[in-house]
């Protein structure tokens, strides 16, 4: 309990979330196209992603996917086909996290996209 006022956060830490999830180092980027996530030895399971950053991806999946689990991830942005390996990072009801963690081949296209979105938002009202 003491921690938890010395950071300034209420009996459940919102507080200290709220400045842990605004300290990243890349802002996200509102965005929806479908998604495959290739689980090892099991199906593909499709969704779509909510939002893009230069370091990963958060998508809203129908079926389960570990936690801790490298997967390989195939998705298409406006300027071209992505495919990734990223670490189910975390989840939420339906909706999940994924950190990139090879993505040499698309790290380009993926900074690129993020450029191109910060302008939009910036052009819009």
């Amino acid at each position: 309990m003491e921690v938890r006022r010395q950071m300034g956060a209420d009996p459940f830490g919102i507080t200290a979330t709220k400045e842990l999830v605004e300290q990243r180092l890349y802002p996200r980027y509102k965005i929806e196209v479908d998604i495959q996530v290739y689980p090892r030895n099991k199906d593909v399971v499709r969704g779509y992603t909510v939002d893009l950053s230069e370091t990963g991806v958060s998508a809203m999946l129908r079926l389960e996917v570990p936690l801790g689990e490298v997967v390989r991830l195939q998705f298409k942005l406006p300027l071209g086909d992505v495919e990734v390996l990223a670490l189910v990072r975390q989840r939420q009801a339906f909706r999940y996290g994924f950190q990139f963690v090879d993505f040499d081949a698309a790290q380009d296209l993926i900074g690129r996209t993020c450029r191109e979105l910060t302008a939009k938002q910036v052009q819009s009202p």
